[in-house]
Protein backbone atom coordinates (compact mmCIF):
# COMPACT_ATOMS: atom_id res chain seq x y z
CA UNK A 1 0.00 0.00 0.00
CA UNK A 2 1.52 3.31 -1.06
CA UNK A 3 2.24 5.93 1.56
CA UNK A 4 0.17 9.09 1.60
CA UNK A 5 1.65 12.07 -0.16
CA UNK A 6 3.20 14.70 2.09
CA UNK A 7 1.13 17.87 2.53
CA UNK A 8 1.55 20.43 -0.21
CA UNK A 9 3.45 23.51 1.05
CA UNK A 10 1.13 26.38 1.87
CA UNK A 11 1.48 28.90 -1.00
CA UNK A 12 2.07 32.54 -0.40
CA UNK A 13 -1.18 34.40 -0.69
CA UNK A 14 -1.37 37.16 -3.25
CA UNK A 15 -2.63 40.30 -1.55
CA UNK A 16 -4.44 42.60 -3.94
CA UNK A 17 -3.88 42.73 -7.68
CA UNK A 18 -0.50 41.56 -9.04
CA UNK A 19 2.10 44.24 -9.64
CA UNK A 20 3.45 45.09 -13.05
CA UNK A 21 6.61 43.09 -13.66
CA UNK A 22 9.19 43.60 -16.38
CA UNK A 23 11.34 41.10 -18.18
CA UNK A 24 14.43 43.30 -18.17
CA UNK A 25 16.44 43.75 -21.34
CA UNK A 26 19.67 45.32 -20.17
CA UNK A 27 18.79 48.54 -22.02
CA UNK A 28 16.24 50.02 -19.64
CA UNK A 29 18.71 51.51 -17.14
CA UNK A 30 18.88 54.75 -19.09
CA UNK A 31 15.16 54.71 -19.92
CA UNK A 32 14.21 57.62 -17.61
CA UNK A 33 16.92 59.74 -19.23
CA UNK A 34 15.81 59.14 -22.81
CA UNK A 35 15.05 62.32 -24.72
CA UNK A 36 11.52 62.52 -26.07
CA UNK A 37 12.67 62.01 -29.67
CA UNK A 38 14.84 59.03 -28.68
CA UNK A 39 11.91 57.47 -26.80
CA UNK A 40 9.68 57.96 -29.84
CA UNK A 41 12.31 56.37 -32.08
CA UNK A 42 12.61 53.39 -29.75
CA UNK A 43 8.84 52.89 -29.71
CA UNK A 44 8.75 53.19 -33.50
CA UNK A 45 11.49 50.58 -33.88
CA UNK A 46 9.70 48.16 -31.57
CA UNK A 47 6.38 48.64 -33.37
CA UNK A 48 8.13 47.97 -36.69
CA UNK A 49 9.78 44.85 -35.28
CA UNK A 50 6.42 43.68 -33.94
CA UNK A 51 4.84 44.03 -37.37
CA UNK A 52 7.65 41.98 -38.91
CA UNK A 53 7.13 39.20 -36.38
CA UNK A 54 3.37 39.16 -36.93
CA UNK A 55 3.64 39.19 -40.73
CA UNK A 56 6.79 37.14 -41.41
CA UNK A 57 7.91 35.44 -38.19
CA UNK A 58 10.80 36.09 -35.83
CA UNK A 59 13.36 35.04 -38.45
CA UNK A 60 12.47 38.16 -40.45
CA UNK A 61 13.53 40.43 -37.58
CA UNK A 62 16.99 41.62 -38.58
CA UNK A 63 18.56 44.95 -37.75
CA UNK A 64 18.41 45.92 -41.43
CA UNK A 65 14.75 44.89 -41.84
CA UNK A 66 13.65 46.79 -38.74
CA UNK A 67 15.54 49.90 -39.86
CA UNK A 68 13.85 49.76 -43.26
CA UNK A 69 10.41 49.14 -41.76
CA UNK A 70 10.83 52.08 -39.37
CA UNK A 71 12.42 54.34 -42.03
CA UNK A 72 15.57 54.98 -40.00
CA UNK A 73 19.24 54.24 -40.53
CA UNK A 74 20.61 50.84 -39.53
CA UNK A 75 23.02 52.54 -37.13
CA UNK A 76 20.07 53.85 -35.14
CA UNK A 77 18.87 50.30 -34.48
CA UNK A 78 22.32 49.13 -33.40
CA UNK A 79 22.80 52.10 -31.09
CA UNK A 80 19.44 51.54 -29.44
CA UNK A 81 19.56 47.72 -28.99
CA UNK A 82 23.16 46.65 -29.45
CA UNK A 83 22.48 43.54 -31.54
CA UNK A 84 19.65 41.32 -32.77
CA UNK A 85 19.37 39.47 -29.44
CA UNK A 86 18.99 42.76 -27.60
CA UNK A 87 16.33 43.82 -30.09
CA UNK A 88 14.35 40.58 -29.68
CA UNK A 89 14.49 40.80 -25.88
CA UNK A 90 13.38 44.43 -25.97
CA UNK A 91 10.54 43.48 -28.31
CA UNK A 92 9.34 40.73 -26.00
CA UNK A 93 9.62 43.06 -23.00
CA UNK A 94 7.61 45.71 -24.88
CA UNK A 95 4.89 43.19 -25.71
CA UNK A 96 4.81 41.84 -22.15
CA UNK A 97 4.45 45.30 -20.63
CA UNK A 98 1.59 46.21 -22.98
CA UNK A 99 -0.22 42.98 -22.10
CA UNK A 100 0.31 43.44 -18.37
CA UNK A 101 -0.95 47.03 -18.58
CA UNK A 102 -4.08 45.81 -20.38
CA UNK A 103 -4.73 43.34 -17.55
CA UNK A 104 -4.19 45.90 -14.81
CA UNK A 105 -5.81 49.01 -16.23
CA UNK A 106 -7.20 48.31 -19.70
CA UNK A 107 -10.87 48.14 -20.65
CA UNK A 108 -12.98 45.17 -19.54
CA UNK A 109 -13.35 42.29 -19.86
CA UNK A 110 -9.57 41.85 -20.16
CA UNK A 111 -9.02 44.71 -17.71
CA UNK A 112 -10.83 45.48 -14.43
CA UNK A 113 -14.57 46.01 -14.31
CA UNK A 114 -15.96 42.70 -15.56
CA UNK A 115 -16.98 39.61 -13.54
CA UNK A 116 -14.03 37.27 -12.83
CA UNK A 117 -15.26 34.48 -15.10
CA UNK A 118 -15.57 36.89 -18.03
CA UNK A 119 -12.06 38.17 -17.28
CA UNK A 120 -10.71 34.60 -17.24
CA UNK A 121 -12.31 33.92 -20.61
CA UNK A 122 -10.89 37.14 -22.06
CA UNK A 123 -7.45 36.47 -20.56
CA UNK A 124 -7.11 33.07 -22.20
CA UNK A 125 -8.40 34.26 -25.57
CA UNK A 126 -5.97 37.20 -25.51
CA UNK A 127 -3.08 34.92 -24.53
CA UNK A 128 -3.89 32.54 -27.37
CA UNK A 129 -4.06 35.39 -29.89
CA UNK A 130 -0.77 36.70 -28.60
CA UNK A 131 0.86 33.27 -28.79
CA UNK A 132 -0.29 32.77 -32.39
CA UNK A 133 0.96 36.23 -33.39
CA UNK A 134 4.29 36.01 -31.51
CA UNK A 135 4.83 32.26 -31.41
CA UNK A 136 8.38 32.16 -32.78
CA UNK A 137 9.42 35.05 -30.57
CA UNK A 138 7.98 33.46 -27.43
CA UNK A 139 9.56 30.09 -28.21
CA UNK A 140 12.94 31.73 -28.79
CA UNK A 141 12.70 33.42 -25.38
CA UNK A 142 11.38 30.37 -23.50
CA UNK A 143 13.09 30.24 -20.07
CA UNK A 144 15.14 27.22 -19.06
CA UNK A 145 13.36 24.49 -17.09
CA UNK A 146 14.57 25.74 -13.72
CA UNK A 147 13.29 29.27 -14.44
CA UNK A 148 10.10 28.48 -16.33
CA UNK A 149 7.82 28.90 -13.34
CA UNK A 150 9.80 31.56 -11.49
CA UNK A 151 10.45 34.13 -14.21
CA UNK A 152 8.77 37.51 -13.48
CA UNK A 153 6.33 37.38 -16.44
CA UNK A 154 5.19 33.86 -15.53
CA UNK A 155 4.73 34.79 -11.87
CA UNK A 156 2.72 37.85 -12.86
CA UNK A 157 0.39 35.88 -15.15
CA UNK A 158 -0.06 33.05 -12.66
CA UNK A 159 -0.84 35.53 -9.89
CA UNK A 160 -3.42 37.20 -12.10
CA UNK A 161 -5.14 33.90 -12.91
CA UNK A 162 -5.04 32.80 -9.25
CA UNK A 163 -6.65 36.07 -8.19
CA UNK A 164 -9.50 35.66 -10.69
CA UNK A 165 -9.98 32.02 -9.67
CA UNK A 166 -10.26 32.97 -6.00
CA UNK A 167 -13.03 35.38 -6.95
CA UNK A 168 -14.80 33.03 -9.39
CA UNK A 169 -14.46 29.77 -7.45
CA UNK A 170 -13.69 30.49 -3.76
CA UNK A 171 -13.80 26.81 -2.77
CA UNK A 172 -11.22 25.75 -5.38
CA UNK A 173 -7.45 25.42 -4.92
CA UNK A 174 -6.70 28.54 -6.95
CA UNK A 175 -2.93 28.20 -6.58
CA UNK A 176 -2.75 24.78 -8.23
CA UNK A 177 -5.54 25.43 -10.72
CA UNK A 178 -3.79 28.59 -11.92
CA UNK A 179 -0.84 26.43 -13.01
CA UNK A 180 -3.25 24.06 -14.77
CA UNK A 181 -4.97 26.83 -16.69
CA UNK A 182 -1.70 28.45 -17.73
CA UNK A 183 -0.43 25.08 -18.99
CA UNK A 184 -3.22 25.14 -21.59
CA UNK A 185 -1.87 28.49 -22.85
CA UNK A 186 1.80 27.44 -22.97
CA UNK A 187 3.53 28.66 -26.13
CA UNK A 188 5.21 25.28 -26.74
CA UNK A 189 1.83 23.52 -26.54
CA UNK A 190 0.22 26.10 -28.83
CA UNK A 191 3.04 25.49 -31.34
CA UNK A 192 2.61 21.72 -31.11
CA UNK A 193 -1.15 21.87 -31.58
CA UNK A 194 -1.27 24.49 -34.34
CA UNK A 195 1.92 23.81 -36.30
CA UNK A 196 2.39 20.08 -35.78
CA UNK A 197 -1.18 18.84 -35.30
CA UNK A 198 -3.01 21.32 -37.51
CA UNK A 199 -5.46 22.39 -34.81
CA UNK A 200 -7.10 25.69 -35.83
CA UNK A 201 -6.81 28.59 -33.36
CA UNK A 202 -10.62 28.75 -33.15
CA UNK A 203 -10.68 25.26 -31.65
CA UNK A 204 -8.08 26.28 -29.05
CA UNK A 205 -10.24 29.27 -28.15
CA UNK A 206 -13.36 27.11 -27.80
CA UNK A 207 -11.37 24.65 -25.68
CA UNK A 208 -10.30 27.45 -23.35
CA UNK A 209 -13.86 28.66 -22.89
CA UNK A 210 -14.97 25.10 -22.14
CA UNK A 211 -12.13 24.63 -19.64
CA UNK A 212 -12.99 27.84 -17.78
CA UNK A 213 -16.66 26.83 -17.67
CA UNK A 214 -15.83 23.43 -16.17
CA UNK A 215 -13.38 24.82 -13.61
CA UNK A 216 -15.73 27.58 -12.47
CA UNK A 217 -18.92 25.50 -12.86
CA UNK A 218 -20.50 28.08 -15.14
CA UNK A 219 -22.18 27.91 -18.52
CA UNK A 220 -19.93 27.96 -21.57
CA UNK A 221 -20.85 30.92 -23.79
CA UNK A 222 -22.42 30.04 -27.12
Amino acid sequence: MSAALPPFPKPEETVGPPELLRLGTGFEEDEPCLRADAARNRARLLEAAGRLVAEHGAAAVTMEAVAAAASVGKGTVFRRFGDRTGLLMALLDHSEKKFQAALLSGPPPLGPGAPPVERLRAFGCAMLRRSVDELELQLAAEPSAERRYTSPPRRFLRGHVALLLRQAAPDADSELLSHTLLAYLDAALVHHLTAQCGVPPERLRDGWLDLVARVTRTECPA
